[in-house]
C-alpha cells in the first residue's frame, strides 16, 4: 500500500538551530502512527512543518502522492490534512457550535456540512449538551473533544494530533483516546504525538522514536514497547 503521508529527509531550522534533521517517516491510509521522544526532540516542529505552519529547511513532504512541501497551511488543510494543536486552540469567546463550524470554513456543501455536524454531535454527546456554551467555559477534556470535533468538520483524511492528553485527568484521557480510536476506525489516518509513551504505543500500530530532531528507532508499536532502550528512556522501566 502506498503511503498517504511520506516525509523524506525533512529538516527544519530556527536561525542556526536545527530542530529537525533529515527526518523520514510514512503513514499509510487509515493507519495510526505515533512519534515519541523527549521534550525538545522536534516532535511539534515536525507537525508544524507538515501542516504548512513552518517552512522546511530541506527535504520533502508528500500527501497522497503530491508534494505539499511549500504549500501554506490553508492549502494543506484543504487537501485533507488537519492539525489538532497542542493546547487545543479553541476559540474561547465563541460557542461550541460556532467552533465546530469553523472547521468547515473552506467547505460549501451545506447539506453535507449539516450531516457531518450531526455525526460529530453523535460522536461527542458532551458537546451536544453544551452546543450553546462558550468554548472558554468548557473543561480541558471537553475543549479537547471540541478540537477533535472541529477537525472532523474539515473531513480530514489524516489527523495530526499534538499531545491530546496534556493536562487532562486520567478518566478524561481515556475518554479522549476512545474518541480518537473511533475516528481512526472510521478510516481517518492518525499521526500522534503523545508524551505518554505507554498510551501512544498502546494506541498506534507503528511508531517512530525522535531524538534531537532525528529518527533513531522505528517499527511496530509492540516491538518498540519491548525494546530495552525505549523502555528505559520513555516507559519508566
Amino acid at each position: 500500500m502506498s503511503a498517504l503521508l511520506a516525509i523524506n529527509r525533512l529538516s527544519v531550522a530556527y536561525g542556526g538551530i536545527h530542530a529537525v534533521r533529515e527526518l523520514s517517516l510514512e503513514v499509510a491510509p487509515g493507519e495510526m502512527v505515533c512519534l515519541i521522544g523527549a521534550n525538545g526532540a522536534g516532535k511539534t516542529t515536525t507537525l508544524k512543518a507538515v501542516s504548512g505552519l513552518l517552512a522546511p529547511h530541506g527535504g520533502s513532504v508528500h500527501f497522497d502522492g503530491q508534494s505539499i512541501t511549500r504549500l501554506p497551511a490553508h492549502e494543506v488543510a484543504r487537501r485533507g490534512l488537519t492539525l489538532v494543536p497542542e493546547g487545543r486552540g479553541v476559540f474561547p469567546r465563541m460557542s461550541v457550535a460556532e467552533n465546530l463550524m469553523m472547521g468547515a470554513y473552506a467547505r460549501r456543501d451545506r447539506a453535507e456540512i449539516a450531516r457531518d455536524l450531526d455525526q460529530v454531535y453523535a460522536l461527542l454527546p458532551r458537546l451536544t449538551e453544551r452546543r450553546a456554551q462558550l468554548a472558554g467555559l468548557l473543561s480541558g477534556g471537553e475543549q479537547q473533544m471540541l478540537a477533535l470535533g472541529r477537525a472532523m468538520m474539515a473531513r480530514p483524511r489524516l489527523l495530526l494530533l499534538d499531545e491530546p492528553s496534556m493536562g487532562l485527568a486520567p478518566l478524561m484521557v481515556q475518554a479522549v483516546f476512545d474518541i480518537i480510536r473511533r475516528i481512526a476506525a472510521g478510516g481517518v489516518a492518525v499521526l500522534l504525538i503523545e508524551q505518554n509513551a505507554h498510551l501512544a504505543l498502546k494506541t498506534c500500530a507503528r511508531g517512530y522514536v525522535l531524538e534531537n530532531g532525528t529518527v533513531t528507532l522505528s517499527g511496530p508499536a509492540a516491538e518498540l514497547s519491548a525494546n530495552p532502550a525505549v523502555r528505559q528512556a520513555y516507559l519508566g522501566d
